[in-house]
């Protein structure tokens, strides 16, 4: 979906520490940042979505079948993320000690804000200019603090409960809620503050704590998501890499982390939609198109009221070279957008913007610079995105030879305040018209 789901700058803070103080070859380089742009991604896709079995289930904790629990993810599906979150409250307060209540009300409150800043949309991850963007993301200070308070909450709890009893009959069950929320952490501190190597140890921390409970549980299989996710992410990582993000010894296999994911899609109990979101995303990762548009067609027809699936949809047909197909799609979420109640609160920008991307590789340019101009003038677009659909803009009026209208966009891409990943370019094309080079 997910959740995945996209700037210009040549090198992040990260990336000039690892120039200056531990030189790698370029070989190395590319797989680090291979796996920057690829763990992330993979745990967006695998957490920002939620299913639930449909019958009681021993290898998972019960309160995952509670009545208000399934009503409160039906409306997570439906990313009607406010209605999500007062029931999920209402299920912390009635069981303030289980860590799973906790970690239902963080997941909700990591996505509405991921998804209020326009960082689920996988188009932000398709190029690595995502490692290197300059974008700074404002996260009001309630919603961090409520995110830092309810990640120490699960993890304290679950300390507490295994170092006073080891044995706790509980024990797979506190285990997996820890290394739930530690993965859901990572997905937040990799977004919103480009915290690569802070992710990939919360991601590997994730991975013991599933590793430990199905120890315990041999099928416990919701275990097998976090495991499977940092099998494939690894797998091509030299053992360099793996010290340098604090991750050493560490192995990793890539079907080996697809089996898994089969696993948990297929038998797990809060983690099959995840599941199948990653698979789609890591099938698209090896350009295994068609398995991946089949997964998510599946997600897209099961839950036709998800934006982001059915945006997802549309992402993959354009990714595997189906642009008049892509397009088909975008209209048609666009058009159901439009229809009362059909989505709750749909980021049009998305849609917008990737349909104009999907034109613009057709060249149809006309078309291209009217539908990146829709993008940047919705009212919830966030500076970020309506920032990039200026420039975008511009760009097409260039190259239907109105500089004065490009440069026009390109004033607002490069306007003080808010924003500023798209300043520099913006500035170059004030002065030079975009030709398409």
């Amino acid at each position: 979906m997910p959740p995945a789901p996209q700037s210009n700058r040549n090198e992040t803070p990260h990336s000039e520490h690892l120039t200056k103080d531990a030189p790698i070859s370029r070989r190395t380089g590319q797989a680090l940042r291979l796996f920057q742009r690829f763990l992330p991604l993979a745990l967006v896709a695998a957490l920002a979505s939620t299913a639930l079995a449909q019958a009681p289930n021993p290898h998972t904790d019960p309160l995952n079948f509670d009545p208000v629990v399934r009503d409160a993810y039906n409306h997570f599906y439906n990313l009607d993320y406010d209605g999500a979150l007062s029931r999920f409250e209402q299920v912390l307060k009635a069981n303030p000690q289980n860590p799973m209540a906790a970690d239902y009300v963080l997941m909700v409150t990591i996505f509405r804000e991921l998804y209020h800043q326009d960082l689920l949309d996988t188009t932000y991850y398709a190029h690595d200019s995502f490692l290197t963007t300059q974008r700074k993301v404002e996260v009001p200070d309630p919603t961090r603090q409520r995110i830092e308070s309810l990640l120490a909450q699960v993890q304290d709890q679950v300390d507490q409960r295994l170092k006073a009893n080891p044995n706790d009959p509980n024990a797979k069950n506190l285990l997996f809620a820890r290394g739930y929320a530690r993965g859901l952490h990572a997905a937040f501190i990799t977004l919103a503050d480009h915290s690569f190597f802070a992710a990939a140890r919360q991601g590997l921390a994730a991975r013991n704590d599933s590793e430990a409970a199905l120890k315990l549980d041999r099928d416990y299989a919701d275990a097998n998501m976090a495991i499977g996710i940092q099998q494939f992410a690894v797998a091509s990582l030299p053992r360099l890499v793996r010290m340098m993000v604090g991750i050493a010894g560490v192995g990793g296999n890539k079907e080996h982390g697809l089996e898994l994911l089969h696993i948990s899609a297929e038998h797990g109990v809060v983690t099959q939609v995840e599941s199948r979101t990653t698979l789609s995303l890591f099938l698209r990762h090896d350009g295994r198109y068609a398995e991946a548009l089949a997964m998510q067609h599946g997600l897209a027809t099961q839950f036709p009221h998800d934006y982001l699936f059915r945006l997802e949809e549309a992402n993959l047909t354009k990714d595997k070279g189906d642009g008049p197909g892509a397009i088909a799609i975008y209209k048609q979420v666009l058009a159901d957008a439009h229809k009362p109640g059909y989505f709750a609160d749909p980021r049009l920008q998305m849609a917008w913007f990737g349909l104009a991307d999907t034109e613009r590789g057709q060249n149809d340019i006309a078309d291209a610079a009217k539908h990146y101009l829709e993008a940047a003038n919705q009212p919830n677009a966030s500076d970020w995105i309506r920032k990039r659909a200026n420039l975008n803009a511009g760009q097409m009026l260039d190259l239907l030879h109105d500089h004065n209208a490009a440069v026009a966009q390109y004033q607002k891409a490069a306007a003080p305040g808010g924003d500023q990943s798209q300043a520099d370019a913006a500035r170059k094309l004030i002065k030079t018209p975009y030709t398409g080079k």
